[in-house]
């Protein structure tokens, strides 16, 4: 019996990883991140775009593992506020990467504008590589406004602040269950994940 696919995620994000392993669920893999490599590539996320940053961790972590690897960059894009905090979304308040930190600043640059002017948009970049090079990069969006408080419990981020129109509830309010079927990763992970499944099957027949 063939071992199974592993699937490294560039990422040392605990909540970011739970989710990625929730929504590629029923996937034959074998998930890992670089919580389980303590000696791993140093990754200077200095791209202009999701896409470039998550190229970037994916392709730097598949020569170091040799393995089938994801590198995912996501982050909130608010129109006021010109895209910002865009690829800067978890250093927004500084390098610490605190959630909270985030959130705050981002109802202070926002505390006149009313709710019909408070559009934003998640996105997330995902992109697969192995030791041979760049496999496929997929993506997602969801759109929301920002919130005049945080609200809710679940999540990380600025899911306590992103309200889905369609509920009047932030991402933070509706939980995982109903986040991860309508989220920005959960669709650039779903596109990815027939990607996926093919690398499986070729390399489960090579």
């Amino acid at each position: 019996m063939k071992s199974k696919l592993k699937l490294v995620v560039a990422t040392r994000n605990k909540d970011k990883l739970r989710e990625i392993k929730e929504i590629l669920k029923g996937l034959d893999l074998e998930i890992s991140s670089l919580l389980d490599y303590p000696v791993s590539p140093r990754i200077v996320e200095n791209g202009k775009t999701f896409k470039e940053n998550a190229a970037k961790k994916a392709m730097a972590v598949s020569r170091f593992t040799k393995a089938l690897t994801m590198g995912e960059d996501s982050g909130l894009c608010v129109e006021a506020l010109h895209g910002r905090p865009g690829v800067y979304s978890s250093r927004f308040a500084g390098n610490s990467k605190d959630d909270a930190k985030n959130n705050r600043k981002l109802l202070k640059l926002l505390s006149d504008l009313p709710a019909g002017k408070r559009k934003a948009y998640y996105f997330c970049a995902v992109a697969l590589a192995d030791k041979d090079g760049l496999v496929k990069i997929t993506e997602g969006r969801c759109s929301g406004r920002i919130g005049l408080e945080m609200k809710g419990h679940s999540g990380f981020g600025y899911d306590p602040l992103f309200v889905i129109p369609g509920y009047k509830k932030t991402f933070a309010e509706l939980g995982e269950k109903i986040k991860h079927k309508m989220s920005h990763r959960y669709r650039a992970l779903e596109k990815a994940r027939g990607i996926i499944q093919k690398y499986i099957e070729k390399h489960r027949c090579a």
